[in-house]
């Protein structure tokens, strides 16, 4: 089964279905219970929109079964979650241990074996065995009751919509497990003075799962310096092959060192990072030690290979990237570190021109990236090299990573990448430009209030569904700017939101 298409980018990996039911309808119930409840987690696997293997266990009829099955599923690395759909009536109480122990990501799939009802020949034993209805009320209180976080899907499992909810929440399921084993190291501290890339990296261990240390700026630099010619060579091949660049910046040009020294910067970041088994990283311009150049080029492309990062020492954003890259591996479309930076408020749909000092990633566009060498204008360092391009028009979301210092906080806001109102030929840095939902001055003035920060994730492969998932997964709280946000709506959910994590605190 590991051989399906689908299942391709996410390989040895797998969900495990699990259903519930009891002994006292006995053994021919049971059996018809495990023909359907197969049926189901086949239908789920076969899937296009599911793009992990579901794997069918034994139907469970006790607390033991459950409580082991849970255990199994804590410590079997290829899972990444389960999902659990009463077929029949599973009193709920032989639940409570098992669901106490499970530490995976939790989806309620409420379902039934076939969507449409023989009307004219139901009786009591069709009743008995399809009680999904009756069955699933009484497991959805206990999961209420125990305040277990899960994601609930409710529809039969050919409907498309239920399928795209179910995949939506086994790419959470994957980021989450990104994030608990995920290594991430800073180069040198965060940006002087800066108050919201701060945060507390215990706490963060403790809920995500994210390790997150500090190598000194020099420990790279030694790595730097003993990058042998042969490995910058092999990559400036490379960049001769994937991007334009103007013929000064090719070997023998006048201005090629500053494009090998990025290469060199590439090779020794991607051996360090490789080595310490990380991935995530951070830089920063006010920390560059023995570096001649800020990473530009080479944080670029390590990006577009799936590491997470952040600038100015923001591990926050690192994190996040790397775990929503991860999540929306295989879809089409792109995700980037960002920043907003500037506004164009001159016509009636104000759009935000995004961007950073160097490091947006080439995922967010189709098109073919120049590479080019400008000065930096801060850091007081060489010219480095860098690609330019403009983000291709799609769907997107923008979400930031805060600490309030009681509880995180992702902000979220739902937009639209559009094309540059005019051209940009004088700006010498990758750029994305969007409009967002609902409006600008809703979604400006929510995102303040929320205390969003300034550096973002951009993704057009990944929305609302899928953080919506990963936040629950987390116990994290989600604000979500959407086309239906208005000031008043926000401005309840805020207050809404701090007097539910403040009472939680507490239970």
């Amino acid at each position: 089964m590991l051989g399906k298409d689908h299942h391709v980018a996410f390989e040895g990996q797998e969900i495990w279905f699990l259903t519930g039911s009891q002994g006292l309808y006995g053994e021919e119930t049971l059996q018809q219970v495990a023909e359907q409840s197969q049926r189901v987690a086949a239908a789920l696997d076969d899937a296009a929109e599911v793009p992990v293997r579901v794997v069918w266990k034994p139907v469970l009829t006790d607390a033991g079964a459950i409580r082991r099955a849970m255990g199994s599923a804590n410590e079997d690395p290829t899972c990444l979650g389960v999902i659990t759909w009463m077929h029949t009536f599973s009193p709920a109480k032989m639940w409570i241990a098992g669901l106490d122990a499970l530490r995976k990501p939790l989806l309620h799939l409420h379902t039934q074996a076939d969507a449409a009802l023989p009307w004219a020949t139901i009786d009591m034993d069709f009743m008995n065995l399809n009680q999904a209805a009756h069955g699933d009320r009484e497991y959805g209180f206990v999961l209420t009751r125990l305040r277990t976080p899960r994601t609930t899907v409710a529809g039969h499992v050919s409907n498309p919509a239920v399928r795209a909810r179910v995949g939506s929440w086994a790419r959470a399921a994957v980021g989450a497990a990104e994030a608990r084993s995920l290594k991430l190291a800073r180069f040198g501290d965060n940006m002087r003075n800066v108050a919201v890339t701060e945060g507390d990296k215990v706490e963060a261990e403790l809920r995500f799962g994210v390790s997150v240390n500090t190598w000194g700026v020099n420990d790279l630099v030694s790595v730097v310096e003993a990058v042998e010619e042969s490995a910058v060579d092999t990559l400036i091949a490379e960049y001769g092959d994937l991007y334009d660049m103007d013929d000064d910046l090719r070997p023998g040009g006048s201005r090629h060192d500053s494009v090998r020294y990025q290469a060199r910067i590439e090779a020794a970041l991607r051996q360090f990072l490789t080595d310490g088994g990380f991935g995530a990283f951070t830089t920063n311009f006010e920390d560059l030690g023995g570096l001649r150049q800020l990473p530009g080029l080479a944080v670029q492309r390590l990006m577009a290979d799936g590491y997470g990062f952040g600038g100015e020492g923001d591990w926050k954003t690192s994190a996040l990237l790397r775990i929503l890259k991860t999540a929306a591996t295989g879809l089409p479309g792109g995700t980037s570190f960002m920043e907003d930076y500037t506004y164009d408020l001159s016509s009636d749909r104000p759009k935000i021109l995004g961007a950073h000092m160097l490091e947006v990633c080439p995922s967010i566009t189709s098109s073919r990236p120049r590479l080019e060498v400008h000065p930096l204008g801060i850091g007081g360092r060489e010219d480095p090299a860098r690609l330019v391009f403009t983000a291709d028009p799609a769907p997107g979301v923008v979400v930031g990573w805060c600490d309030l210092g009681d509880r995180f906080r992702w902000v979220a806001n739902e937009i639209d990448v559009v094309e540059p109102s005019e051209p940009l030929p004088r700006l010498p840095v990758a750029r994305a430009v969007w409009e967002p939902r609902p409006d600008f001055a809703t979604a400006a003035e929510g995102w303040l209030t929320a205390g969003g920060p300034h550096h973002t994730v951009l993704s057009t492969q990944l929305g609302a569904d899928e953080l919506t998932d990963l936040a629950e997964v987390f116990s994290t709280e989600l604000v979500l700017i959407d086309g239906d946000t208005t000031r008043r709506s926000l401005a309840k959910e805020l207050r809404w939101s701090a007097a539910y994590h403040r009472l939680a605190q507490r239970l």
